[in-house]
């Protein structure tokens, strides 16, 4: 029974000697989202767990040399860590990784070196640029708000004048500039951190042309048209509307037959002189009676 036990003892601690600590512990960074991965244990009919612990630079000189371990990563199965938010500041950080299988623990295996965000890798903005009508616009990337974008455009053709506009936050659009109609623009942007102070390189150029170059002319053709017939019938206009306002409010009278005088009036002024003259030369006695009928009646 001693033996028994002596051998069963030896092949437990066997068994623990054989849970290795996690190897080829590294960062994978871009954009300022990083991540710890690192190669998996195997162990034949056992699922292995994994913890992952960091030490900042506070903890390293202020606080004995502790670690932290990160929650979201503790007894996990994958083999890779989100450490982006327990990496706050621009310092130094190590981490480290165990295996957990049941009861059993490998030793911590450590990241070689140690890791500062100012390394991420940034790339340039995933952008859009549209040609609204005149309108020179650029759709922009939401990569979180520690990113801002630098974004420079010009006309083709004078490189020499291009202009700049850095933009704090991805909106959905972003206007730009406004265009020359039938000329082509041209885009080009990069990413900025102001925590880190860096830049990425910039993206490949994009370039639109203004819409309705021949449109413009069109219009302005129609519109020096609509003129030109407005300045033609406006002065008949005018005059056919005078004509009806004066016939409207002032009617011509029109004199019956019997009123209108087919001879000259100094002929009529003598007519009615002579015919005076008559009557004041023509004098008629009545009789008496015949004038007290005409009363009577």
């Amino acid at each position: 029974p001693f033996f028994f036990l002596f051998f069963l003892l030896l092949g437990i601690l066997g068994e623990d000697a054989l849970l290795p600590a996690p190897q080829n512990i590294s960062i994978l960074s871009t954009n300022m989202k990083h991540f710890l991965t690192w190669s998996p244990v195997i162990v034949q009919g056992e699922t292995v767990r994994y913890s992952v612990e960091f030490q900042g630079e506070y903890e390293r000189e202020y606080a004995n040399e502790s670690w932290i371990p990160i929650s979201e990563c503790s007894l996990i199965t994958a083999t890779v860590c989100n450490i982006t938010e327990d990496i706050s500041a621009t310092v130094a950080y190590n981490l480290r990784v165990r295996a957990d299988v049941g009861t059993r623990r490998s030793e911590w295996g450590t990241l070689k070196g140690f890791f500062n965000r100012i390394t991420t890798s940034l790339t340039p903005p995933l952008m859009k640029v549209i040609a609204d009508g005149y309108h020179l616009l650029v759709e922009l990337e939401d990569m979180g708000p520690a990113f801002q974008f630098c974004v420079v455009y010009w006309k083709k053709g004078q490189e020499s004048r291009m202009q700049q506009k850095v933009v704090k936050e991805a909106h959905s659009v972003v206007h730009l500039d406004t265009m020359e109609a039938g000329s082509d623009y041209c885009v080009k942007a990069q990413t900025y951190v102001e925590v880190i102070n860096r830049s990425s390189s910039f993206s490949q150029t994009q370039c639109v042309r203004a819409q309705g170059g021949r449109s413009v002319w069109l219009v302005i053709a129609l519109i020096s048209a609509g003129f030109a017939v407005i300045a033609l019938t406006l002065p008949f206009l005018t005059w056919k509307t005078s004509k009806i306002f004066r016939y409207s409010c002032c009617p011509a009278a029109v004199l019956p037959d019997t009123l209108k005088v087919s001879e000259p009036p100094t002929q009529l002024i003598l007519y009615g002189s002579e015919e005076a003259e008559q009557c004041d030369l023509v004098v008629r006695v009545m009789p008496s009676e015949e004038v007290l009928r005409l009363w009577i009646q």
